[in-house]
């Protein structure tokens, strides 16, 4: 009986919401073998007593698999960590640090796509930088990056001295997007580890300076990209974004729910799409009324916003000059992200 076979029989343990497993993640203490008998010692850090529950279960199944082995102890040794504090022992937190000179990063995410993410990621920055805070916003959609366009601006990257990537200035933002290295015809075709690494750069080798905010326009899903951010950057927390429609809404809880598993808080939820408006005032629910609503209610969570679907939102993000950059008095979509940003602000510094 040996550390490798032991180890060999972890790795097929998954550390539960994920695909890596407990030993990727760094959980294994200590492995003592005394002939044929093997005591293991795992630290986990979670609020939720499912997680040790299943990895407790887990490694007892798979070290009984191994042939001529004896006596099995398993010892899961649990702490409950704060949401804003970083560890060795849980799966988000290894090696998580803060970005230097960047006070506060906030994770804008949604399970699925098409329910506005980017344009709210977009407007919510405007709308934090119109309260006097300098921002940046953060494309880590790699595939669909949209923020150029958002932005206007088709402007490559250079590098400094110490081969930092300066990122594009728009509108008061500093920006870093896949768009601005790639003309709008190439795709990006990458696998997942050359996926993270980009995103590696994007967080760290970007001379980002002094910023009051980070924003994080996330992709949509639970993925490597995802699961990299929140095991190295030390979020201030997320935003999920989702549309009323059941449809989005289960997808919404998959991300609450990977956040939750890796103690990120959740600032509240932003309502996108939430109605349309007629000239004549009336308001149409063309995605369903109020699901946002519950939605927070359900999760004990602030709703951040109600943004309406609105032609000018779209005519604004395609022409480059996001709906938040006009006056509130002239838009109720700026006005919207406005109280939205003030919202989202009252949340982190809580």
């Amino acid at each position: 009986m040996t550390e490798d076979i032991i180890k060999s029989a972890l790795a097929k343990v998954k550390y539960p919401g994920f695909s890596r497993d407990i030993v990727a993640f760094g959980l294994i203490k200590e492995i003592s073998i005394n002939g044929a008998d093997v005591e293991v010692t795992i630290g986990v850090q979670t609020k939720d007593p499912q997680v040790p529950e299943a990895i407790f279960k887990d490694c007892q199944e798979e070290l009984n698999k191994i042939e001529g082995i004896g006596t099995t102890r398993v010892n899961v040794d649990v702490k409950n960590p704060d949401a804003q504090q970083s560890g060795d022992d849980q799966p988000n937190t290894k090696g998580k640090t803060s970005i230097p000179g960047v006070k506060n990063i906030i994770a804008i995410a949604s399970g699925k796509g098409g329910v506005g993410k980017s344009t709210v990621s977009s407007n919510l920055a405007i709308a934090l930088s119109k309260t006097g805070a300098k921002v940046g916003l953060c494309d880590c959609d790699l595939y669909g990056p949209s923020t150029a366009q958002m932005f206007g601006t088709k402007q490559q990257p250079y590098a400094n001295e110490r081969d930092e990537i300066i990122p594009i200035e728009a509108h008061g933002i500093k920006l870093m997007s896949m768009g601005f290295l790639l003309d709008d015809n190439s795709p990006v075709i990458v696998r997942g580890p050359l996926a993270t690494r980009y995103t590696q750069q994007f967080l760290r080798q970007v001379e980002w300076g002094e910023l009051d905010y980070l924003i994080l326009d996330l992709p949509p899903g639970t993925g490597d990209i995802q699961l990299t951010i929140v095991q190295t950057v030390a979020l201030s927390g997320a935003v999920i974004v989702t549309t009323p429609q059941e449809v989005a809404l289960i997808d919404a809880r998959k991300a609450v729910s990977m956040f939750a598993k890796v103690n990120v808080d959740i600032l509240g939820v932003v309502e996108n799409m939430a109605w349309f408006e007629c000239e004549h005032g009336t308001k149409y629910h063309i995605f369903g009324d109020g699901g946002g609503v519950r939605e927070a209610e359900r999760l004990k969570v602030p709703l951040l916003g109600q943004i309406p679907i609105d032609v000018t939102t779209r005519q604004c993000s395609d022409d480059g000059t996001p709906v938040a950059t006009l006056p509130e008095t002239e838009s109720t979509i700026s006005a919207a992200f406005k109280d939205t940003a003030e919202k989202v602000m009252a949340r982190v510094h809580r």
